[in-house]
């Protein structure tokens, strides 16, 4: 008997690219599928594509909700999944036609709970594909439970994204999405991975991760801060269960408290009363030394740490000046990743 997947895709305003997100779906070589289409209250004509491509394949089930945000729309498939596998796409991603038939030997091979697919991060000219952390032709790589938190909690070969894995169904149904949250995928990563005692990445790319032309920069807001909350809620269940990871979680967290300070001050419009900085500030004023002893031998994070304690405007300086020095040569400038041009 081959398994059935659950595939869980909400839906909300991406009329424009519905139906190359659906038909990689209903064209994969895997035929034995089960597919959700959550239409989250979507204002154009999604709900009614969804509508046209259940008509067409008696596999899909649509689902019309009204607007509750992407975890409630997730949750809302997972009420009605009844796979032994599960598989979340973004409704604006798009797969390769084997994608599943893969993942699915994987598992079956090495007994997984999780596989992971690398990615394409997916503009409308071009690919770029991280091999700083994948390597396309290398074998796939194997996590035991501990290797796998350590992994998670670096973001780097595993990303907190809910999407391009493929999960055994009775390692995710009771866990749902926080909902009224932003990054939800932060609040919800570490709690599965928790219970994954083999987990297995492939490096070949089998997904395509579409970037809007909207910028952070120009669309950030208070509410983007939900990542440190995320984080937050995540380096206390680590220093609970993993301890010893606990540092690395605790460098992860200061990183990015210093990259959202900034992006409040270049929008400090949306913080008018700097409120929001000044939380930023305190936190890590109240967490010096743990910062402190995080940055380790991370000689610029601990520059910017020294220099943000002192205060946070000597630190966008240094940042400056290091973008200087990298564009003169001077700095070396990190490396980037691997362009492919439609």
């Amino acid at each position: 008997m081959y398994p059935k997947v659950s595939i869980v895709v909400p839906i909300y305003k991406v009329e424009k690219y519905l139906n190359r997100c659906l038909d990689t779906i209903v064209n994969q070589t895997y035929t034995n599928l089960e597919i959700i289409l959550v239409d989250d209250g979507s204002p154009d004509n999604c709900g009614k594509i969804a509508d046209e491509y259940a008509q067409n394949d008696c596999r899909i089930k649509v689902n019309h909700k009204k607007n509750g945000g992407l975890s409630s729309a997730r949750n809302s498939g997972m009420e009605l999944a009844t796979g032994d596998f599960t598989l979340f796409v973004d409704s604006d991603d798009w797969l390769e036609k084997n994608m599943i038939e893969k993942m699915l030997n994987i598992s079956n091979e090495f007994k997984a709970d999780v596989v992971q697919s690398a990615f394409y991060y997916a503009y409308d000219d071009h690919f770029l594909f991280d091999n700083r952390f994948y390597q396309k032709e290398s074998p796939p790589i194997v996590l035991d439970n501990k290797s796998l938190m350590a992994e998670l909690v670096v973001n780097e070969r595993v990303k907190n994204f809910a999407w391009g894995k493929l999960y055994k169904m009775n390692v995710i149904k009771d866990i749902p999405f926080k909902e009224g949250v932003l990054f939800e995928d932060v609040f919800w990563a570490h709690k599965v991975m928790h219970r994954v005692n083999t987990y297995v990445i492939l490096n070949q790319p089998l997904c395509y991760y579409f970037q809007r032309s909207d910028s952070i920069v120009t669309t950030y807001t208070p509410k983007n801060l939900d990542m440190i909350l995320g984080l937050k809620e995540r380096q206390c269940f680590i220093e609970e269960h993993y301890k010893e990871l606990s540092i690395q979680a605790n460098k992860v967290l200061l990183n990015n408290i210093l990259i959202h300070y900034n992006l409040l001050l270049i929008n400090r419009k949306k913080d008018k009363e700097g409120v929001h900085r000044r939380e930023l500030q305190q936190y890590i004023k109240t967490n010096l030394n743990k910062f402190k002893n995080a940055a380790g031998k991370d000689n610029n994070l601990k520059v910017q740490l020294i220099l943000f304690s002192i205060h946070p405007y000597f630190n966008i300086f240094f940042l400056i000046l290091r973008k200087i020095f990298r564009r003169l040569g001077i700095c070396p400038i990190p490396k980037g990743l691997e362009k492919t041009n439609l």
